[in-house]
């Protein structure tokens, strides 16, 4: 496949760039700077997310788009970011007429109980909830898109920095944990995950979350 993939340059995005050249697809990261990406041997442009016209002119002819951009700590605003930039990457797909589009979100959202998120618990942390409503709010916009096929992937509690097992579990709504309680991935595994969806769309048009 000929993949774009915005948010390159961090420790997720990264991960699925490298994770989709190993497999063989053809990769543009984009970045803001368009600088080099360490560990990353394809194309590197720069390009604004939140700006349709910008997004479909770098998609354009291309299969996906992938999505795993996030705030610039002590210089972006997240609360602003995450919601500009799913409405960017959704106007440039349906501008550059590319279906298929994989949005890394946040694990905020994530259900505990029935009704009750992640983010809504007195253990959230405060300094990351005004992201994870924003990224909720992103994920209520893509699931007002009916004539795109996109996939939201919220990743575990915690995902670090690990190896790559090619071992994880895929949910929906609620929060996965392991016998212990904990709800971990590795960006390794996270990434695999997310193209093991680009390559199989088993969840197309809803949320899927992965951890171990």
């Amino acid at each position: 496949m000929d993949v774009v993939v915005f948010g390159a340059s961090g420790n997720i995005g990264k991960e699925i760039a490298r994770e989709l050249v190993s497999r063989g697809h053809s990769v543009v990261g984009v970045t803001r700077g368009g600088g080099a990406i360490d560990t990353f041997t394809g194309t590197v442009q720069a390009g604004d997310v939140t700006d349709p016209e910008q997004v479909a002119k770098i998609a354009q002819g291309r299969d996906a788009i992938i999505s795993a951009i996030g705030p610039r700590h002590g210089v972006d605003d997240g609360t602003t970011l995450f919601i500009d930039a799913a409405l960017g990457l959704i106007g440039g797909a349906r501008l550059a007429q590319v279906p298929r589009v994989l949005v890394v979100g946040g694990a905020g959202s994530l259900e505990i109980a029935p009704g009750v998120r992640l983010v809504d618990t007195p253990e959230f942390p405060e300094a990351w909830k005004q992201d994870a409503l924003a990224q909720a709010t992103s994920l209520e916009l893509y699931r007002g898109v009916d004539d795109l096929d996109w996939t939201y992937v919220s990743p575990a509690a915690i995902i670090e920095a690990g190896d790559r097992s090619g071992h994880y579990r895929t949910g929906r709504d609620q929060l996965l944990v392991d016998e212990d309680g904990e709800s971990r991935i590795t960006y390794a595994d996270f990434a695999s995950a997310v193209v093991d969806e680009l390559e199989q769309s088993n969840s197309v048009r809803r949320r899927m979350t992965v951890a171990y």
